[in-house]
């Protein structure tokens, strides 16, 4: 099929595939070193996980391809510490056949959901123990390790020390008899293994435990509060930081244990899954030998360890802050690690490493009205999302335009399905499809003549000098919410920008009397929509990559990079491919089949006031009917108005009650009730 495309913004960079030449930094340019927080490997990811850090980064990831940039996103399974020992002891299984085994799964679920690491490696490496132990050593060359001796639970028929998730017992405070080492599950208290009444051994419940002295190493994190503060507000305000962080808007530390003031943090354990405590050449090496690195001081260096099984060169993206910046993704419970702990463990190393710029995190995902729990099959894990049917796309569309940024969000099947038929399905696709489908159709594939020069068009241009306005305006808007890592409101500005297509299309009446009355103007209709289709092609790439591919397949184009305004790229006398749509239909009643399957309930109350289309009913009365027409482009924007305005209800309904929050939401839904009763007049109009 010919093509006739002007060169035009540079093309998209793509994810190179297995065995292409290491991506590294280049002096002089922007270099993106992307990482999400890594996956625990004791289990399966679920899609709280998901959009906290690996899907969020994904789509950073590929919007800084859209933009030409030099951009590496590094990710993997951390794989070593207590939790993993005591799932491979209840799973009758050695720790590194069960991190093989959640390895796969959590690999395979990220493929499904299309997201695009450079690599995605593990912690249990070569490369990881030399790195972590060359951390170590340097800390206690530079000063900052010492020695504590701490009472811990020795089981004299295992002859070891046991970690805390090695003990079980009965809770000092409430009398549960199946606490834990390191917490009760009957009153949520932090306990210490010690305190523990009756304590049991895990791997033999007859065994004899009692309690002995045992030393370990801590890093002086008091002695290194002073450079950790000091760092932190240098790069919270260069990176300009979530909000949700350790440091507020006025750049006041607020983080209760720095407030309190750091004291030192253990960095071994008594275990025998992990790094091994390397010598030091001091008195300790003795009593350290059998000991592993505490998994928490581990963990981050799994992020440069990755990266150095990735190539050689690591330390090019890793000791390199002149010329790389790092972005990292996680949820709001790990903040602390990256922003405090680790910064402060790079400071001791005392090695010029590149550290964090920006973070991105994010609250809790919660699941219609509760939690995810994959103890009582509660919500969607791993594979399953695949198994529902409903394609990765429109998967990661429900949940990056639910991301909780701000505040804690709630997944809801109903939600998902009304993004998926009135935001997709009858807003994007419906813009693309209705495009291509008459250049098909009546023009027999082909984009005709429409004295439309290729480059810019000009917002001055007789006919379409709002629109193109308004487009450039929203494309500025996009590039201002992406660079801010506002990955939601980048999101919500490419819908808008193809409603304004689809309002685009309706004033200027495009149809087969204005191809016969006005040819000239209605090729001039198609060629502006085709590029802003064309335009949409990149934009949509870092959220549903499937469908920007799906998009440029069936424009007959090469992928192609963010552009700043508007222009005539694709030209006249352009052969487009097949048309085809995007997005299909779900049907709504799948909802409550999804619910039961997955152990979801959703409340009486939330259903009514968000489900599109439905009226709560009184009694005696039928609910309203279901608009069945043609709907346009006012119909489509108001829906996805509503769409919005649930998700917003949904949000402030799961923070903590209080009377300010309650006349909050009564407002928010007064507001949802205006835009049902516009919607409705504009379907009976």
């Amino acid at each position: 099929m010919a093509q006739k495309i002007r060169p035009a913004d540079g093309v998209l960079q793509v994810i190179p595939p297995p065995g292409s030449p290491a991506i590294l930094p280049k002096p002089g340019e922007a270099n993106i070193l992307i990482t999400s927080a890594l996956p625990y490997c004791n289990n399966v990811p679920h899609l709280g996980n998901i959009i906290g850090s690996t899907l969020s980064a994904d789509v950073f990831s590929r919007y800084n391809r859209t933009r030409n940039r030099n951009t590496l996103y590094v990710c993997g399974t951390d794989e070593y510490g207590t939790a993993t020992e005591t799932q491979a002891l209840k799973d009758k299984v050695t720790p590194k056949e069960l991190c093989d085994k959640y390895h796969a799964l959590h690999k395979e679920t990220y493929e499904w959901f299309q997201i695009g690491f450079d690599i995605f490696g593990r912690t249990s490496t070569k490369h990881h123990t030399e790195i972590c132990q060359g951390i170590y050593q340097n800390l206690g060359k530079n000063g900052y390790l010492e020695s504590q001796n701490k009472e811990q639970t020795y089981c004299e028929d295992c002859s070891k020390f046991l970690a805390d998730r090695f003990v079980e017992g009965t809770c000092p405070h409430c009398g549960y008899d199946d606490a834990r080492g390191d917490q009760c599950d009957g009153c949520s208290r932090t306990l210490d293994a010690v305190e523990l009444i009756k304590p049991r051994c895990l791997i033999d419940k007859s065994h004899k435990v009692v309690t002995r002295t045992s030393t370990h190493m801590y890093i002086k994190l008091d002695v290194l509060q002073p450079k950790t503060e000091e760092w932190i507000k240098k790069s919270w305000k260069k990176g300009k930081w979530s909000p949700n962080s350790v440091i507020n808007a006025d750049g006041e530390i607020v983080d209760a244990r720095m407030k309190a003031g750091l004291i030192p943090a253990p960095l071994t354990r008594d275990l025998t899954w992990g790094v091994p405590v390397p010598p030091l050449g001091t008195p300790e090496d003795e009593v350290m030998t059998g000991k592993v690195l505490y998994v928490w001081y581990d963990a981050p260096i799994g992020y440069p360890s990755i990266t150095a099984n990735y190539t050689p060169e690591w330390k090019q993206w890793w000791f390199n802050p002149e010329n790389v910046n790092l972005y990292q993704f996680m949820g709001k419970d790990n903040v602390y690690f990256h922003t405090v702990y680790f910064p402060s463990v790079q400071l001791g190393d005392g090695r010029n490493w590149t550290t964090l710029h920006h973070l991105s995190t994010t609250e809790y995902l919660n699941y219609e009205g509760g939690k995810f729990s994959k103890s009582r099959n509660r919500g969607v894990f791993g594979p399953q999302a695949k198994e529902t049917g409903i394609p990765a796309s429109v998967w990661r569309y429900y949940l990056l335009s639910t991301r909780p940024e701000t505040a804690d969000s709630m997944f809801s099947w109903a939600d998902c399905i009304t993004a998926n038929n009135n935001v997709l399905l009858n807003n994007f696709g419906n813009f693309v499809n209705r495009v291509l489908k008459f250049i098909s159709s009546q023009y027999d594939g082909v984009l005709p003549e429409s004295g439309d020069e290729p480059g810019p068009l000009s917002p001055n241009d007789a006919h379409d000098a709002e629109f193109i306005s308004e487009v450039n305006g929203l494309l500025k808007d996009y590039i201002d919410a992406m660079e801010a890592v506002k990955l939601r409101l980048g999101l919500q500005t490419i819908m808008l920008i193809s409603n304004r297509g689809n309002q685009y299309l309706q004033s200027s009446g495009l149809g087969k009397a204005l191809m016969t009355e006005d040819p000239v103007r209605c090729a001039q209709v198609l060629s502006r929509a085709l590029n802003l289709i064309y335009v949409l092609s990149c934009l949509v790439y870092p959220y549903m990559p499937a469908t920007s591919e799906a998009m440029l397949q069936q424009l007959n184009a090469p992928p192609r990079a963010v552009p700043k305004v508007l222009s005539t790229d694709i030209l006249a006398g352009h052969t487009i491919g097949k048309p085809d749509h995007l997005f299909k239909r779900i049907d709504e009643k799948m909802a409550e089949t999804y619910r039961q399957r997955f152990g979801g309930t959703e409340t009486k109350e939330v259903a009514a006031e968000v489900a599109p289309n439905k009226s709560k009913g009184k009694a005696g009365k039928a609910p309203a009917p279901v608009f069945a027409g043609e709907k346009t482009p006012e119909m489509l924007a108001k829906e996805a108005e509503i769409t919005e305005q649930g998700n917003l209800i949904r949000q402030l309904k799961s923070q903590p009650k209080s009377a300010e929050l309650d006349t909050k939401i009564k407002n928010e839904v007064e507001t949802l009730k205006k835009l049902k009763s516009q919607l409705a007049a504009l379907q009976q109009s």
